[in-house]
Parts: C-alpha cells; structure tokens; sequence
C-alpha cells in the first residue's frame, strides 16, 4: 500500500466513525420554559416530562441525548437549519406545521383552557361548548397567549376581532394575567396546572370547554418529536421507540408521574 492510498484508507475510516458517532447522538431542541412538559430548574438544568421521555427513547434506540435550549418562536428554523436533530417541546402536530416538517406518532396530549381571576364575570357564564360561544364571550375582552403555539393560531386566526396580546414564555403570560393586564388566557392545562400549583395560582380558574383536536382542528393531534422532512431513518427510529414505550406502560408511568394523569397516547395501529 503506497503512502497516498494508507492517507486515503484512514481518512475514509475517520469520516465512517464521525457518521457512526453523529448517529449515536441525537440533539434535542426544547424550549425550557413550559412545566411539566420541559422546564430548566433552580440549578439551570433542563427537567420535565420530555427530558425523562427523551431519555428513554434515547436508550431505546442506542443513542445518547443532547438537549439543546431554544427560544420558541425560533424553535423550527433552527431545527431546518441543523441546529438539532429533533424538537421535543410540547409542540402539537398539526397541518400548518407539517409543511415546514416531518412528526413522529403522538406521545402524549392535553387540552387548552382559558383562565381567568377569581371573581370575573367570565367564570359566571353560561356553559360554553362551541367556537360561536367561545367567539362571543372573548369578544370585548383582552385575551392572552403565547406567542406561536396553537392557541395564538386559534385566537387570532379562527376567532374574529378578539383583542390578543402575545407573550414570549407561559411565565410572562402569567404575570400579566396576574397583574390583570389581561382578562384571561389560553394555554395547556399542564402549563395551567404549574401556575395553580403557586401560590399566586390559587385565586385563578378555568373557564370555557376543553380545547382539543375534537373542539377545533386547530389544536392537532397530540404532541410528537419534530423532525426535517428528510430524516426518514430518524423519524422511523423515533416511532420505534415510542410505540415501544406505549405498548409497555411505560409511557403512561412516565406520563402520570409528570402530569399527575394518563396523558399518554395510543401508538397507531
């Protein structure tokens, strides 16, 4: 073997473990900012159900995690532009976001409510069950959401001339709610459930139906991994995993043990 061929022969060896090592660790992106799902402690570390889910996935398909904080408004274009591999941050899977990228099977899920002071005449109102009722209720009121989920594109986009004002994180949103520079909010009943847990929490409820993919398409189908479109083997991986954990129980320990309840999702048939 000639020096030059020798040269090639470990170049091309190096560049086969870099790939084998790139596919034996997964980046994961979340936002770090939205309990139980994904949430950074008193220590900085980053913690929640999709922390301990990512984990076990990991371990499942024989690779290591890498978690990776991201603002959430950016959180899709740095997933397309490489920053991670996958997005794991309560993110719902629905048609508007499929045609930026690809979603693994739903993991697991939890409804939307709208929240207000104790006190309001909101919580006086007639029962509300669909998205007329809803509409006029919201419709002379201040209502708060997070910026780029699921429920600002049902206040803003289904819902006609309600007053939406948006906020980066679930905590800033609940400052202002707290402050009463809003009337009410909308957002998951987990992220709910971490506010009434405070004592700031306590003098709030919910009002209105619960918000799921039956109420308005809007709301998707659950919440899945993220992923680019091309990353087909990944995706395949990912479902793998999943189903795995759901058709053991392990899903749902993990997912009671966060939420308090079974929010877990049925792999597909």
């Amino acid at each position: 073997m000639t020096h030059r061929t020798l040269l090639a022969a470990v170049a091309a060896v190096a560049v086969s473990a870099t790939s084998a090592t790139a596919q034996d660790v997964i980046r994961i992106g979340t936002e770090g900012a939205y309990p139980p799902w994904n949430f950074t402690d008193a220590s900085g570390e980053l913690v929640g159900f999709e922390m301990d889910l990512a984990r076990a996935l990991c371990e499942r398909m024989d690779a290591t995690c890498e978690f990776v904080a991201q603002d959430w408004d950016g959180i899709i274009p740095a997933l397309i532009n490489g920053r991670y591999d996958a997005i794991m941050a309560g993110m719902s899977i629905n048609d508007e976001r499929r045609e930026r990228i690809s979603f693994s099977h739903g993991y697991a899920t939890t409804p939307g409510y709208l929240v207000a002071p104790e006190g309001s005449p909101l919580l006086e109102v007639e029962p509300l069950q669909t998205v007329e009722d809803v509409q006029a209720v919201l419709g002379d009121i201040v209502v708060g959401v997070q910026v780029a989920t699921i429920h600002q594109a049902f206040v803003s986009d289904v819902l006609e001339d309600i007053d939406v004002r948006l906020y980066d994180t679930q905590d800033l949103l609940n400052l202002d709610l707290m402050a009463g520079r809003v009337d009410a909010a909308l957002a998951d009943a987990s992220a709910w459930q971490a506010f009434f847990a405070t004592p700031e929490g306590e003098d709030f409820a919910y009002f209105g139906p619960p918000m799921n993919g039956e109420f308005h398409p809007v709301f998707g189908e659950g919440v899945g991994v993220g992923l680019r479109q091309a990353d087909t083997e990944l995706l395949a991986r990912f479902n793998e995993a999943i189903c795995g954990m759901q058709n053991d129980g392990s899903m749902t320990t993990l997912a009671e043990e966060w939420f308090g309840f079974d929010s877990s999702l049925p792999c597909p048939e």
